[in-house]
């Protein structure tokens, strides 16, 4: 291995990667990241993924999902590294997220153990719901005792206790990170689309601050915790240096879009109101809700910030992108590909 001094990567010959999640958003730029540092991948399919992302891509496909033991034997026995990056961010009940979040990690976990203990590193992608929102206005860090207050929440830290549970069997490494943009992305496109028409919507009156990750910066992130071996049992913040106000980020966004926007701000209530309208419809319907109760709890939260000193000092990384440049890379793309 050496180093690619530019990219701040280690760049790898012949190795080999079973990705999981890997034709979505943060899953897709993760496997452009390992192709272009000579990686071979691996990446489970279902009759319904959309392969838009990977399409033309020297990625190797496996039909089935990570409740088969023997598909997922098959998948992992000849890697050297394991990144665990699917999970349920949407579910009619708490069954779907300790299913998706819990069990499928469970499985993973049992299925590496049994068949390729010798792996380089398992990267499990967390979140920072794992850890509820932040009491005050000081990011926590990786010490903070977790106290996610949602069903997602709850799930994803059932899944980081199991991944634990393995850090004396083979190398295993946790990802936290806060709310992801970038390219792709089809969750916080909402706000630039919403924005671009004209609107700026904030939830509630008081001034809230949160932590942000651009996916590129992420996926570099996940890289060095994986290559590094001082991030064996580690777990990892991976976001911006600084916190930002929806304010701020409704300023870049209009410069950006060179769009003025009405600034609307929704209380709390009506929040709420909509969550359980959507969710309440969602159980006619085959898919869950994007809004729903549990998601209203997190967007009224006044503090969703972390720290990224831990991966600062142990991984050595740092964001190669301003707020500003991401959003604007986030946008140009949108309008490339006319979402915007």
């Amino acid at each position: 291995m050496h180093i690619i001094i530019d990219k701040l990567l280690f760049k790898s010959t012949y190795m080999k990667a079973f990705v999981t999640g890997g034709t979505g958003f943060v899953g897709s730029h993760l496997i452009d990241l390992l192709l272009a540092n000579n990686f071979e991948v691996v990446t489970l399919k279902r009759p319904a993924s959309n392969l838009r992302w990977l399409e033309g891509k020297k990625v190797k496909f496996i039909e089935g999902d990570l409740f088969s033991k023997e598909i997922l034997a098959k998948a992992v026995k000849e890697v050297d590294y394991v990144f665990h990056v699917a999970g349920v961010v949407k579910s009619k009940n708490e069954e779907g997220f300790e299913k998706g979040n819990y069990i499928a990690t469970k499985n993973l976990l049992e299925t590496v153990y049994k068949v390729n203990r010798n792996i380089k590193k398992f990267v499990h992608i967390s979140s920072q719901a794992s850890c509820g929102p932040t009491p005050g206005p000081e990011p926590i860090d990786e010490s903070y005792v977790p106290k996610p207050i949602t069903a997602y929440g709850r799930t994803k830290l059932k899944a980081e206790n199991e991944v634990l549970k393995y850090k004396d069997k083979f190398p295993v490494t946790i990802i936290r990170p806060p709310a992801v943009f970038g390219e792709r992305d089809t969750e916080i496109f909402v706000y630039f689309k919403t924005y671009n028409m004209g609107l700026n919507s904030i939830i509630g009156f008081n001034n809230k601050l949160l932590s942000v990750v651009y996916v590129k910066d992420l996926v570099k992130g996940i890289y060095l915790a994986a290559m590094d071996e001082k991030a064996n049992g580690n777990i990892f913040f991976i976001c911006f240096d600084e916190q930002f106000s929806w304010n701020e980020i409704g300023k870049i966004a209009g410069r950006l879009l060179n769009k003025r926007a009405l600034k609307i701000r929704i209380p709390h209530f009506i929040v709420y109101i909509a969550g359980g309208v959507a969710h309440f419809f969602s159980m006619f319907s085959k898919n869950a809700a994007t809004l729903n109760i549990e998601k209203c709890k997190d967007l009224t939260r006044k503090y969703w910030t972390c720290s990224n000193k831990k991966a600062k000092e142990i991984l050595g990384f740092s964001t190669a992108y301003t707020l500003e440049e991401a959003f604007k890379n986030t946008i140009d793309w949108y309008k490339k590909n006319k979402w915007l």
